[in-house]
């Protein structure tokens, strides 16, 4: 009766243990990785650019390393223009939507310049999706609740469908618009959670809250804009024909193939954005289940693995210091454990060095092997095992080159057996120390 009650108290402990191991690993993927108020923290700096320009930040977001590359590209090729830039932007092989911001050095600046903001902002584009396209709109509509938002020279602002759009007046023009998000979006409610923003050079508040600078002409870059948001759906739809006479260069034909690949594509040329691992370099990802998605470690697996190795270095360290680097027995070196010629507890084979241990300052009596080792292979010894009056002092200061050579070699198979007392000639190895006692 005790072995049927063990077993069933056995069997509801494990029965509770897989409920709470499953309740936690529920909670982990149900429990957004960004909570509303970082979003919108987030998407403070930039819910208000044109709904093109905003799509191509959101995607190139999620390449922190590749927006580095081409602000640095940007800043060395100046001089590149028209057929000229398309050609070497083509040779790159950066994220269609890092390409494309190539036309706007002033976001690329931003996006560099603030690379802690521009790596939250793709996690969180990444793992929340469409919570960060909800996001911008609600800041839009605080705006718009302002009277902050309205359609100018620069900007057209509408509704459909409940969804507040921006767009440029011309395809061909695009104005890139400067703001204080703590002023045009009305009081902010997140006080722990201060909106990111950014003030390009030269910046100056006006009394219309926003500011737009010298409208930027489509160019080259702007061939490879092709997403654009899907408000509604949650997502940014791609389609790689959209803009085809702003860049003949471009070989659409191979991005296409590569949406293909990693996306689920209703035509061959058009489906929904899907997030490239490969482009991503060696940043890391914020969580877990981004992380698995991708294949790829996350930011916790990175900093678990530093710690591991730094565990692993420190005992080894410690295993140095210990003298626990082990040698091959018979080598004319001691290992902790003891083999070879001597060990620690001056026990076996040691009696030909004797024990150091407290008798430092008597003469050794040894029974002498019939056969010793010539050259005992070197080793490089701590400092303070060095220093140390111990069985092993003075064996690898300067006594290969002697016990190798002839004459000693033959003086020691000359002498006979037993015991030996006093001092040796220069020219053999000190069982004293290595010359600092006698």
């Amino acid at each position: 009766m005790n072995k049927i009650s063990r077993f069933y108290t056995l069997s509801a402990a494990l029965l509770l243990m897989l409920c709470g191991s499953l309740a936690i690993a529920q909670d982990q993927n149900t429990t957004p990785v960004f909570k509303q108020e970082e979003l919108e923290q987030l998407l403070a700096p930039v819910a208000l650019y044109p709904d093109s320009l905003l799509s191509q930040i959101l995607m190139a977001s999620t390449y922190p390393l590749e927006v580095v590359q081409a602000d640095r590209w940007v800043k060395q090729n100046k001089d590149l223009k028209a057929d000229a830039l398309a050609v070497a932007l083509e040779k790159e092989n950066w994220d269609p939507s890092v390409k494309s911001l190539v036309n706007f050095p002033q976001v690329l600046t931003m996006m560099s310049e603030k690379l802690d903001w521009t790596q939250k902002l793709g996690d969180a584009f990444l793992a929340q999706q469409k919570d960060v396209l909800d996001t911008a709109q609600k800041l839009r509509k605080k705006a718009s609740d302002q009277n902050n938002l309205k359609t100018t020279e620069e900007q057209v602002v509408k509704v459909e469908q409940e969804k507040i759009i921006i767009e440029s007046p011309s395809p061909q023009v695009v104005y890139v618009p400067t703001y204080n998000p703590t002023v045009i979006y009305g009081p902010w409610p997140y006080p722990a959670y201060p909106p990111y923003y950014y003030y390009p050079p030269g910046y100056v508040a006006t009394s219309n809250l926003i500011s737009f600078g010298i409208g930027v002409a489509i160019g080259a870059a702007w061939g490879y804009s092709w997403g654009h948001c899907d408000w509604h759906g949650g997502d940014i739809d791609i389609d790689v024909n959209r803009n085809f006479d702003f860049n003949r260069n471009i070989d659409r034909g191979k991005y296409a193939q590569q949406y293909k690949d990693r996306g689920n594509w209703s035509q061959a040329d058009r489906g929904k954005w899907q997030h490239n691992p490969a482009n991503r370099g060696g940043v890391a990802y914020r969580d877990q289940a981004t992380a698995q998605k991708f294949n790829r470690a996350s930011t916790t697996d990175a900093v678990k693995s530093r710690e591991a190795f730094r565990g692993r270095a420190e005992q080894g360290r410690q295993d140095i210091a210990r003298g626990g680097v082990s040698q091959q027995p018979g080598s004319g070196l001691s290992q902790k454990t003891g083999s070879g010629l001597s060990q620690k507890t001056g026990s076996g084979a040691s009696q030909q060095l004797g024990n150091r241990q407290g008798t430092a300052n008597k003469p050794a009596v040894t029974q002498r092997p019939a056969q010793r080792t010539a050259s005992p292979s070197p080793t490089v010894r701590s400092p303070s095992a060095a220093n140390r009056g111990g069985a092993f002092q003075g064996m690898n200061s300067g006594s290969a080159a002697r016990v190798s050579s002839s004459r000693g070699q033959m003086s020691r198979q000359a002498m006979p057996a037993g015991p030996v007392g006093g001092s040796r000639p220069s020219g053999g190895m000190r069982t004293g120390g290595g010359g600092r006692r006698r």
